[in-house]
């Protein structure tokens, strides 16, 4: 019966759509006739995310649903054409976004991290691992924290946070009963908000190239005290795992994982198998030496690709570094000691080592297949001029309300980011508008950016066709749809005190003011919803 009505509620969903897509656009922008599509920076330009999301979350199928906004996309791009949405959907769609320099850079990091993990649990590194913390961590509030402080440690990149702090809690978790969603969870939340108050890492280099005159990083500092999403979110991580409370559909897979032992609920699939054919010689070793290794290579592979060794400043070269290229390096390189390790440590022979690579690919497929159809789905809006049609909304209301114009900015971040699944293009429109209002020198205009960031984070947070999303589900092996609508109260819930502490830091823009009182509203709206959940 349940599948019978999510059929007709499909079925009702695409007919709405049709009906929408055959209604004219009601207004069109000055750029438009520059443009081939009648659609072109109006609000239909926003139509395929929306469609895709809606989509994934009515159906639990993320791949269709991605491929529906793509086509869609597409459609409105060639105004209904046959063959140009055909050569726009695949041409200018798939192909290019598989073909992007940066994009096939994290393909392969995420192809070599792959053969690493499948590595690691080969070797009996992670089983040892496993035994060790199920010896030292006894409760799932222990391991909830540790989850949280190595999610915190690796800052340095949010797709390596995402599947190295996977690959290592993975079997802590499970050995604590700790739902993989709720893993998930724990993993998406410790890396894009993590990053987006590191100094050093690649995010701050992304914030800082859209500042002029070198500024970048001095304006990033500054705003960290008001990046309100990215540290309530720490907060509310801290107080769940300490309190053991959930709520919305969080609560139902920690019950099943700690009253049935079911951490998936029933939703294990390929993607989710554990590899438990390991050797029982392996040791902690095999799993901190790679892990270790990791971290310090792809760090030296950022700082080579921002010019580190050719005279560049440390802080210079991580602020024009490519982390698809630095990635990919540090993946590889790190991929050739393990194996020469294994070898040496003679865990694993070298037919077994081959014999991961495939493996290793496999695991990665999923990932893999969703990162490309987001990237098609944002090339499709890029197309349709859904960056300049924000962009233009922007500007027509930033000269009001400027003491509201952080709550504003927020609100508009956090739709950009969940609608296009990228915090970084939602930097790149939003944060020069930002300073082209505001002077550096004004404190609004730092809370503005500020506000600008946390909204772009929480979006990103929310979105299903996210990278970073989708990277925590792979890291904690977690079905996609189900990481989604787990995690979406909790960022919910984050983003509704965000959005208050930014409408009192307009009026008072002193971060010593406006973070304590939206640190006392986060906790006290906390303590109040465990109240109301125990009544």
């Amino acid at each position: 019966m349940r599948n019978t009505k999510r059929r007709v509620l499909f079925v009702l969903t695409m007919l709405a759509i049709t009906v929408l897509l055959a209604v004219p656009a009601l207004a069109e922008a000055e750029e438009a006739a520059e443009a081939t599509s009648n659609f072109y920076m109006t609000f239909w330009s926003l139509l395929p995310p929306i469609i895709a999301i809606a989509l994934a979350l009515i159906t639990k199928e993320v791949y269709t649903s991605l491929f529906v906004g793509i086509v869609v996309g597409g459609l409105l791009y060639s105004n209904f054409s046959f063959e140009g949405t055909l050569l726009h959907v695949f041409n200018e769609g798939i192909v290019a976004s598989i073909a992007d320099p940066y994009n096939v850079g994290i393909l392969v990091f995420l192809v070599v991290l792959g053969i690493i993990v499948m590595l690691m649990n080969k070797a009996g590194g992670s089983a040892a691992f496993g035994r060790w913390a199920s010896e030292h961590i006894k409760s799932r509030a222990g391991a909830q924290i540790a989850t949280i402080a190595l999610g915190v440690l690796i800052f340095i990149d949010d797709y390596f946070n995402c599947l190295t702090v996977g690959s290592v809690m993975r079997p802590v978790c499970d050995k604590s009963s700790i739902s993989r969603a709720k893993l998930a969870y724990l993993i998406d939340a410790t890396a894009a908000p993590v990053c987006i108050i590191a100094p050093v890492s690649s995010w701050a280099a992304a914030v800082s190239s859209y500042v002029e005159d070198g500024n970048g990083l001095y304006l990033f500092i500054r705003a960290i005290p008001f990046n309100f999403y990215a540290l309530l979110t720490l907060i509310m991580m801290i107080f769940l795992a300490l309190t053991g409370m959930d709520y919305g559909p969080m609560a139902k897979h920690e019950r099943n994982a700690r009253e049935k032992g079911d951490i998936f609920s029933g939703m294990r699939n390929a993607a989710n198998a554990v590899n438990e054919d390991s050797n029982p010689n392996g040791r902690v070793m095999d799993l901190v030496l790679p892990i270790t290794i990791l971290i310090i290579s792809c760090v030296i592979g950022m700082i080579y690709s921002g010019g580190f060794f050719s005279g560049e400043s440390f802080v210079d070269a991580f602020s024009n570094s490519d982390a698809s290229v630095g990635l990919m390096l540090g993946s590889a390189v790190t991929l050739v000691i393990t194996v020469i390790y294994y070898l040496l440590r003679r865990v694993l022979s070298f037919k077994e080592i081959t014999d991961c690579i495939p493996e290793g690919f496999k695991s990665m497929v999923p990932a893999i297949l969703i990162l490309t159809f987001a990237w098609s789905l944002k090339a499709m809006t890029d197309s349709l001029g859904a960056k300049q049609y924000v962009e233009m909304l922007v500007k027509g209301s930033a000269g009001g309300f400027k003491t509201f114009l952080p709550a504003i900015v927020f609100l508009i971040a956090c739709f950009l980011s969940f609608s296009t699944g990228t915090s970084w293009g939602t930097f790149g429109i939003l944060i020069p508008i930002t300073l082209g209002v505001f002077p550096l020198t004004d404190p609004l205009g730092v809370v503005c950016v500020s506000a600008c960031m946390a909204g772009a984070v929480c979006g990103d947070h929310c979105s299903p066709i996210s990278d970073t999303t989708i990277m925590a589900s792979a890291g904690a092996q977690c079905d996609h749809v189900t990481h989604v609508s787990t995690q979406l109260p909790y960022a919910m819930t984050v983003a509704g005190v965000s959005f208050v502490a930014y409408i009192i830091a307009g009026f008072i823009p002193n971060a010593f003011i406006a973070l304590p009182i939206a640190i006392v509203l986060m906790l006290g709206t906390l303590f109040v919803m465990r109240n109301l959940l125990r009544n």
